[in-house]
């Protein structure tokens, strides 16, 4: 790419957010009341599924539901076990069960995860965003040189926005580049869903790079998108997975700012010297 190229999808990505704006840095992008409503719904999820035995004829799709309420309740280790008790009642669901993949990543058991995903290539080699949440396991596991040396390989054609979207991953394309190649003229949702999945992986990949300040804002602005909360079950799945780490990371910027600082052991505070 030549440097005049460069500045020009630098240029275009900054015109994508004039027409795109994004609210505020400091507006929360999900109302108070409507979270609530999120947690009244999905508590009452639970509620209405008990598992009465392993072996019930509904068994398998009771456990499939409770799995998702309790990811979207963010009570992450129980929806493993959901979703595991899915596997263990139907063997076959394993190799294509995503959502057990990314539950574990967030239980914080990444090379678990990591297999999972290796698991879902066997069963579907196209999907790049399989392949991105194995480098970001890999990446929390292991260290970046591992997630480099690793990372999926894919020759077949994709949807969209994914090709531009992998390459952030591979490095040969920046994040001002990934959002420029976004066309301005697209009909409203398809841009909203090309600019929430960059978004979503451009935070997630600056959340295993311990960049939280970054990552915050890119997943703010993609749990204010419109258009992954109606999209259907897979893209609305996705939009609770950028609301929760952004809760995640936007509670830890709360924890630093209430939290009393830390005397300086070279000069304690009064109490600190009695």
């Amino acid at each position: 790419m030549t440097d005049l190229q460069e500045t020009k999808l630098i240029f275009l990505a900054f015109a994508a957010l004039l027409v795109c704006p994004a609210a505020p840095a400091d507006d929360p992008p999900l109302h108070p009341t409507d979270r609530q409503q999120i947690i009244n719904r999905y508590e009452k999820i639970l509620q209405d599924n008990p598992i009465d035995t392993f072996r019930a004829p509904n068994a398998l799709e009771k456990h499939s539901k409770r799995g998702d309420a309790l990811f979207i309740l963010g009570r992450f280790a129980e929806s493993v076990t959901e979703y595991q008790a899915m596997v263990a009642i139907s063997p076959e669901t394993d190799a294509s069960h995503w959502r057990l993949g990314i539950a574990l990543f967030f239980a914080k058991l990444p090379d678990q995860a990591a297999r999972q995903f290796e698991k879902y290539h066997s069963f579907d080699n196209v999907d790049r965003e399989n392949g991105i949440w194995r480098y970001l396991c890999q990446y929390q596991a292991h260290g970046q040189e591992t997630a480099d040396r690793e990372l999926i390989r894919y020759n077949k054609d994709d949807r969209e926005p994914f090709p531009a979207v992998y390459r952030l991953f591979d490095g040969s394309l920046t994040p001002e580049a990934a959002l420029a190649a976004i066309p301005n003229d697209l009909p409203a949702d398809e841009r909203d869903k090309r600019l929430f999945y960059t978004e979503l992986y451009l935070g997630m990949l600056n959340v295993v790079q311990k960049k939280p300040t970054v990552a915050r804002e890119q997943l703010r602005r993609a749990t204010g998108r419109k258009w992954p909360r109606t999209a259907g079950y897979g893209p609305n799945f996705m939009w609770h997975v950028a609301r929760l780490q952004f809760e995640q990371l936007d509670n830890s910027v709360a924890d630093r700012e209430t939290s009393p600082p830390k005397p300086d052991a070279e000069n304690p505070t009064p109490d600190a010297a009695d």
